[in-house]
């Protein structure tokens, strides 16, 4: 109960700061994170050594490399928060503008973009997650409350003590960005429970997670899914740039969501490209976990029911020989999570249909998975992948974090 009502406390604080956030002018929200990008950079050793502490702890925890590394801060990453942010600036205002229309009887109606609210966010050890969420929802006249993992508290606090610094900094609220202390499970629940203070809910890591916010919480919820990527390599396909953007999408950053963790291959040229994947994966360390088809012309793990299912966040990849491009749909659409899918083919009739059939957010031809990314779409930075269908779908941006609102001017009018 104590933790329940600290965590109301904080919603209560975030709700009573939403309305200054929300009527402050575009150039204060720009100040904000003007602000709060240049308190990054200023205050990036107090970030680091934060950040330090979280990563002892989860190297002695046991976590695995790719983890690790998803946990880490850096110098450079840093700065490349702090310029994501910055972006940020020269986005459109994504508040007020609309459409105005007339009706017959004189009415004008006027449909206008208002922001959310209070935006409650749950996301596990990626402490670049703080820092995206408060200038988003900032920018988007949004107030927000942050529930991070145990295994990145410290560097959180960090982030959090920065955010509220720079609301000061520009005159808005400093409970504008609120972070919830509490790391156990019951201060994920409390906020789940939030209906009232918190208008929208947003889980940001594994399947774990992400199902247990949709399963319990009151609070509305925008779904982002974890993401069980593939990669489906047609008969048609150019062999070196299909070898190319798979070690890109599997070995650049294993540890995130937009990472492949299958290669589908057809079996017409199973014989050529086999050997010579195996020949980048074993020289980038990647593990394989092949079908029947797989292990009788590689070296590899055989694979198990549950690697098509998995999301391994690491240095694993599970290869399936399919005997064509509907076979390969198929098995995606029954194991995707309908994050981020591929296809690598000289064909574009093969890749209109694989566009058409494949039931995802973002469907690539010939390119890696990796550009599932706000700021690789040009949105600046991101709350999350939508992989629902409703409101938002695909990298979530200013725009998904704003509704309508309709300003209707009369002269009388009733209505008979």
């Amino acid at each position: 109960m104590e933790v329940f009502e600290s965590v109301k406390a904080i919603c209560e604080r975030a709700r009573a700061a939403s309305p200054a956030i929300a009527s402050a002018t575009g150039e204060r929200r720009n100040g904000f994170l003007l602000s709060f990008a240049r308190l990054l950079c200023e205050n990036a050793d107090e970030l680091l050594a934060a950040n330090k502490k979280d990563t002892e702890a989860a190297g002695a925890a046991g976590i695995s490399s790719a983890m690790l590394d998803r946990l880490t801060l850096t110098e450079a990453r840093i700065k490349g928060l702090a310029d994501g942010i910055t972006a940020l600036v020269g986005l459109s205002d994504p508040l007020g503008g609309g459409e105005v229309f007339c009706r017959p009887n004189g009415l004008e109606i006027k449909r206008i973009k208002v922001p959310l609210g209070v935006c409650g966010v749950i996301f596990e050890a990626r402490p670049n997650v703080a820092a995206d969420i408060a200038a988003l929802c900032i920018k988007s006249g949004n107030a927000a409350v942050l529930r991070g993992g145990k295994e990145c508290i410290n560097t959180n606090l960090a982030i959090e003590i920065l955010a509220r610094r720079a609301l000061a900094e520009a005159g808005l609220p400093e409970d504008g960005i609120c972070l919830i202390p509490f790391t156990q499970r019951e201060g994920a629940n409390a906020l789940m429970q939030m209906r009232g203070l918190v208008d929208v809910l947003i889980p940001r890591g594994g399947k774990g997670l992400i199902r247990s916010v949709t399963e319990n919480s009151s609070v509305p919820v925008i779904e982002t899914g974890a993401g069980n990527c593939h990669i489906y390599v047609h008969s048609d396909a150019d062999i070196d740039l299909a070898l190319s953007v798979i070690e890109n999408a599997k070995v650049s950053r294993p540890s995130v969501c937009n990472a492949i963790e299958t290669v589908l291959v057809n079996g017409q040229i199973a014989g050529e490209l086999l050997p010579r994947l195996k020949e980048v994966f074993d020289r980038c360390g990647v593990e394989i976990r092949g079908c029947d088809r797989v292990s009788e012309l590689i070296e590899c793990t055989p694979a198990a029911e549950e690697d098509w299912d998995t999301e391994y966040n690491d240095l694993i990849c599970a290869v399936k020989v399919v005997a064509c491009e509907d076979c390969a749909i198929s098995h995606i659409n029954r194991y995707g999570t309908g994050h981020s899918e591929a296809i690598i083919t000289e064909s574009k009739r093969a890749a209109e249909h694989f566009c058409t059939m494949v039931d995802a957010a973002c469907v690539y031809v010939n390119a890696s998975t990796r550009f599932t990314d706000g700021g690789q779409f040009g949105f600046g930075a991101e709350v999350g992948i939508s992989t629902q269908k409703l409101h938002a779908r695909g990298p979530m941006g200013l725009s998904a974090l704003t509704t309508d609102k309709y300003i209707i001017n009369g002269n009388g009018q009733i209505r008979e």
